[in-house]
């Protein structure tokens, strides 16, 4: 579980993930398709943005 205010981790490949705290403070999507954007992926275009809001649901779905 991800803690409140926290801008950033590292995943189990060493890779540094934003965290929602960190794009709310940003004030919009980049487009990038970040794992735990609070923006519904506005800035991504398609077919990316269409693929990311799926498995984001199925992630959901699963939980």
């Amino acid at each position: 579980m991800l803690q409140e205010g926290v801008d950033f981790y590292f995943n189990e490949d060493g890779l540094m993930v934003l965290t929602a705290a960190y794009h709310l403070k940003r004030g919009r999507c980049c487009g990038n398709g970040c794992l735990h954007c609070p923006y519904d992926f506005e800035m991504v275009r398609e077919p990316r943005k269409t693929q990311l809001l799926e498995a984001r649901k199925r992630k959901k779905e699963n939980e």
